[in-house]
């Protein structure tokens, strides 16, 4: 088994397919084949599985993947290693959804000039399903907002958020939210996100029980949908500062136990790579300036809503 079978495997996986990946690498399909079959035939064992047209993995494929993974960041992690001051390879970053948006353009933009050898790649999604990668080892690191409970991590808080509730321009909701009870909620899609649950269980806490809960796959689609009047959400204020038609919603605090959430660095606690060092510093002193500078920032609201 060598580096090179395993980066051709995990490129068809990344691709979904033997024809994708050998574009993406530039290279003969037949050679990604070939290398597939050998790696194959070295594991005794089938990698793929087809699906109509479709590759899927086998449950030893899933297996193997998660080692690729590993082996070819540590092998990364060696050449930057032996190349003290060379800061390159692959750098992949999970982050919730808002945070991509409000958070780290300008710290990414930073990075990419000071470190264009390192390509970055952002995955967004829901708090524990970026845990359940980093844990699987597909990420190098992640932006979330829970505490992840294992020893081979470590957490390092990073921007206080304050989640808000948002509703329509001239809706009461916002200054009475036991007036959700019997509307409908916008909240971002699945369980796994943070501040879907904080918004839940304060609403528990009020026995305010809605019509339809509305999922949404990104937070500028729930503040639309909000300024057209289709029912209340709660947000990030830092999302609400960067929409374009913030005019359109009314908005208000929330008591502070409901509305303050720290998102944390996740990332783990044994060596890093030069190219997760040098963003780990880039991310806290942005984290210190927002904080700093975060009393003068936000706008007033229209009130504090009771609970």
């Amino acid at each position: 088994m060598e580096l090179r079978e395993l980066e051709t495997f995990r490129a068809v996986v990344e691709a979904g397919g033997v024809v994708r990946a050998a574009s993406r690498m530039h290279r003969a399909q037949s050679s990604v084949t070939v290398r597939i079959r050998q790696l194959e035939v070295s594991l005794g064992v089938k990698l793929f599985e087809r699906d109509g047209r479709a590759l899927r993995l086998t449950a030893a494929g899933d297996v193997l993947l998660q080692y690729a993974n590993r082996l070819l960041d540590l092998a990364d992690e060696a050449r930057g290693a032996v190349r003290l001051d060379s800061v390159c390879g692959r750098l992949r970053l999970g982050a919730m959804e808002s945070v991509a948006a409000s958070r780290l353009p300008g710290p990414l933009a930073e990075f990419h000039g000071c470190y264009p050898d390192v390509t970055v790649e952002l995955q967004t999604a829901p708090s524990r399903e970026l845990i359940t990668r980093l844990l699987a080892g597909a990420l190098d690191a992640a932006i979330v907002g829970d505490e992840v409970d294992d020893a081979r991590f470590t957490s390092l808080p990073l921007y206080q958020e304050e989640l808000v509730l948002v509703a329509a321009a001239g809706c009461p909701l916002p200054q009475h939210p036991k007036r959700l009870d019997g509307t409908t909620l916008l909240v971002f899609q699945g369980q796994g996100c943070a501040y879907r649950r904080r918004f839940e269980q304060w609403l528990q806490s009020l026995r305010v029980v809605p019509s339809r809960v509305l999922e949404f796959g990104s937070y500028h689609a729930i503040l639309a949908s909000a300024a057209a009047g289709v029912g209340a959400s709660l947000i990030p204020l830092s999302v609400l500062d960067i929409y374009a038609q913030k005019d359109a919603l009314s908005w208000a605090k929330v008591p502070k136990r409901v509305a303050m959430l720290r998102t944390l660095l996740v990332m783990p606690a044994s060596t890093h790579t030069p190219a997760l060092t040098r963003l780990v510093e880039l991310l806290r002193t942005d984290a210190a300036a927002r904080a700093s500078s975060a009393a003068g920032a936000a706008p007033e609201p229209l009130a504090e809503a009771p609970g």
